[in-house]
């Protein structure tokens, strides 16, 4: 906490997609909580951060794209986002610069920063999973930055080991509240009935995802349909694709219950019987809720192609990652169509046996997310703010970050 005598921490936090942004919001919230309110910021996010008071730098939309090919057509821009946000912080004199996932943006950044001179405390906040990728993405982080708060129990080894501090905060999903939905009041609130069959449908929150992966959705609908009568379909959504979403959905012909912002969304968890989502963070919050799911994930094909020669692992769900098997079923890529994600609703649906092995592998998953014990008990997002405040201060005393 800091000290009264002391000028407020100045940080300016840099979320490039919506899931960063909901980090940001968090983060933001528990810094002024361990300041005492003496928190100034500045930054870039989406509508979370800005429900905290940030004004946003640039549109979060303009940078929260993922895959070589969909990034390409988009380059131009984000490089001047980036030469933007460059000057905007050499400008402000910020005591640090905390940068959150989004790494393609994210590291641009910090690279630019370390080329122009600058040596206030950069800090990454969720590490990359440098073991799906070369290892080289850890040796480059270590260049550019001072620290890094990873997620995940197991990761900072891979980065001290190439000479960047890490400190492991605990996933901030363990504080979202994903398990703690009211499913009657949701279906009361949409008119569902008790009895009515309620399927989850999570496309991802960035635009290209979203178009890929809404008429493969739509279709795998269809004939779960066909094959085991009428069901509900809730559609939780961020501000960023809402438009998209919405519109994407409207032909489908389960009625779907668009949800625009976060309020609806864990209700939506516990009043459904299953989920189908695109393949990211979404799997934890599911597995707290307890949701059974299947999760797919579909990049343009050059992309595609691209990945099938780097990576190392050949799933990337974080609930098979944690548990080190495979649980949750992964379409992905060519196995992202239709016929195999009905079928893969259709067992979790109506099989007892899958549906328990999900739920106690669930509850497993989220024993190991919270470290069986390695850490104290303490939310991750106070955690995080924590070790950055520590970082400040050892800077202000001139101690040595690494």
């Amino acid at each position: 906490m800091s000290a009264a005598g002391e000028p407020a921490p100045f940080l300016f936090i840099i979320a490039g997609e919506p899931s960063g942004d909901a980090l940001g919001a968090a983060l933001i919230v528990a810094l002024r909580e361990r300041t005492g309110g003496r928190l100034r910021i500045a930054g870039i996010g989406g509508e979370l951060m800005a429900a905290q008071g940030i004004e946003s730098l640039v549109p979060l939309a303009d940078l929260a794209v993922a895959g070589v090919a969909e990034v390409l057509p988009r380059a131009p821009l984000i490089l001047r986002r980036v030469r933007q946000t460059v000057a905007a912080i050499r400008a402000l004199r910020p005591d640090a610069v905390v940068t959150i996932d989004s790494s393609g943006f994210s590291w641009r950044v910090a690279h630019g920063l370390r080329r122009h001179g600058e040596t206030l405390p950069l800090i990454h906040y969720v590490a990359p999973m440098v073991w799906a990728w070369r290892a080289g993405r850890a040796r480059r982080i270590a260049r550019w930055y001072d620290h890094l708060l990873t997620l995940l129990p197991f990761e900072p080894p891979y980065f001290e080991r190439v000479g960047l501090a890490a400190s492991y905060v605990g996933h901030p999903v363990l504080e979202s509240g994903a398990g703690r939905g009211d499913a009657a009041r949701f279906r009361a609130t949409h008119g569902l009935a008790a009895d009515e069959l309620l399927i989850a449908v999570l496309p991802g929150s960035r635009g290209g995802e979203v178009r890929r992966l809404l008429p493969v959705f739509g279709a795998a609908l269809r004939l779960l349909e066909q094959r085991i009568g009428p069901f509900r379909v809730a559609v939780p959504t961020v501000a960023t694709v809402a438009d998209v979403v919405t519109a994407g959905v409207a032909g489908w012909p389960v009625r779907p219950v668009v949800l625009r912002g976060p309020a609806d969304k864990y209700d939506a968890f516990a009043a459904s019987r299953v989920a189908l989502a695109a393949s990211g963070t979404v799997a934890l919050e599911l597995a707290l809720a307890r949701l059974p799911m299947v999760v797919a994930y579909r990049l343009n094909p050059l992309t595609e192609a691209l990945l099938d020669r780097i990576l190392k692992v050949r799933q990337v769900n974080l609930v098979n990652l944690l548990l080190g098997r495979t649980l949750v079923r992964e379409h992905l890529r060519r196995n992202c169509a239709p016929a195999p994600l009905a079928a893969s609703l259709a067992e979790l649906i109506g099989d007892e046996r899958v549906r328990s092995a999900h739920l106690q592998g669930y509850d497993e998953a989220m024993r190991r997310l919270r470290g069986d014990g390695e850490r104290e008990t303490i939310s991750p997002s106070r955690a995080a703010a924590d070790r950055i405040l520590a970082i400040l201060a050892a800077k202000r005393e001139g101690a040595t970050l690494k």
